[in-house]
């Protein structure tokens, strides 16, 4: 009988998580949000109602749109 091939643990039971990255101050937002208008950032969001967090999820996956996500409660 050949071994179970490892895979990561996530995988199995399709676990995600939030996670952020808080390593600015206030100040450096503030900022960088006065200076992105300046130097050409544009952000692009697709807006999902709530209820259509799997569908969002599904669309990010296949590459549907460019940019981020965004859960409209």
């Amino acid at each position: 009988m050949s071994d179970i091939p490892a895979f990561p643990y996530a995988l199995l039971w399709e676990e995600r998580q939030l996670v952020s990255v808080a390593n600015l101050t206030r100040q450096d937002g503030l900022d960088f949000l006065g200076l992105a208008p300046r130097i050409g950032i544009r952000t692009r969001t697709t807006a999902y109602p709530l209820r259509d967090a799997n569908r969002a999820l599904a669309d990010l996956r296949a590459g549907r749109f460019d940019g981020a996500a965004v859960l409209v409660p």
